[in-house]
């Protein structure tokens, strides 16, 4: 049964006109994106002819991974970036940043939602970010519901500078977040925060490993999923990663509650691949192409 609270964070998004309309869904299901973190090595030694690659291979949209530290976009300023993204045909709407309440050799990390927040969104502003995603908490960061109230608190706060430079932050779940603690999931917490400030990235593997359904989280949170990570999940007992259309998720049933779950853009994403991270994009991008849009 829907909640009173589930009820009015429905309503608010509808009224706000957040669920994607069918002209906007149509227009971005053209594009096909990609999580760096997957080519994250090849990145991090030659970005440009790793950015060259992945336009070749087919894919026209990417997902940042790194920001954090550096207050830079791979090593480069977020206008040259964004200029060296639109050399090889490719947009990034999205990319990731860190709560930051874990130090680094006991001091702050900047870029972070806690330390030069400011900064972080100017900066995506100036790179052609338009979803902010948190992208992991630390087991340092995690804690008892008390600890994730903090978080969501801190998510609305960080949502709240968004807003105000006309971008949308979101939170990246793994499976951690659907683990109970004293009859109450923190997932929950999380999507307690404001709808307007805070949204959320589906992570497709990572919630299906939990033992959750992501049509159950589109049903009862209608809109409020802009972003998905597209990984597969193999057939082993280990429930590895694997390529897309290679394993056991039903990609083409989730697919189809596009519309309703509030899908604005989705990015392959296969934290660990067998051979060449290259050869398992293409292999995910062949499916796509050919079941999903």
């Amino acid at each position: 049964m829907t909640s009173r609270r589930n009820f009015l964070a429905s309503a608010a998004l509808l009224s706000a006109g957040v669920l994607v309309s069918p002209a906007l869904l149509a227009r971005n299901r053209r594009y096909i994106g990609l999580q760096l973190y997957t080519v994250r090595d090849a990145m991090a030694k030659d970005p440009a002819g790793t950015l060259a690659q992945l336009a070749k291979i087919g894919y026209n949209s990417v997902e940042g991974a790194t920001y954090t530290g550096t207050q830079k976009f791979y090593g480069m300023a977020p206008r040259v970036f964004a200029d060296l993204l639109k050399q090889h045909g490719l947009i990034m709407p999205s990319s990731h940043y860190r709560l930051g309440e874990e130090l680094t050799n006991g001091a702050p990390v900047l870029g972070t939602m806690l330390h030069n927040w400011d900064r972080a969104v100017d900066d995506a502003a100036a790179a052609g970010v338009q979803y902010m995603v948190c992208a992991y908490l630390s087991e340092p960061e995690r804690g008892n519901l008390d600890h994730y109230k903090y978080v969501a608190d801190q998510l609305n706060k960080a949502g709240e500078r968004c807003k105000k430079a006309g971008l949308q932050l979101c939170y990246h779940n793994h499976d951690f977040e659907f683990v109970p603690q004293d009859g109450q999931l923190p997932y929950d917490l999380l999507l307690a925060t404001d709808p307007q400030l805070v949204q959320m990235e589906l992570d497709l593997y990572w919630v299906t490993k939990a033992g959750r359904d992501p049509l159950a989280l589109f049903k009862q949170h209608p809109g409020r999923f802009p972003l998905w990570h597209v990984k597969d999940m193999d057939r082993t007992p280990q429930q590895s990663f694997t390529e897309v259309g290679n394993g056991s998720i039903d990609f083409k049933k989730i697919f189809a509650q596009a519309r309703p779950a509030g899908l604005a853009y989705f990015f392959v994403e296969q934290d660990a691949t067998p051979g060449s991270p290259f050869d398992s994009v293409a292999k995910s991008l062949a499916y796509i192409k050919k079941n999903l849009v």
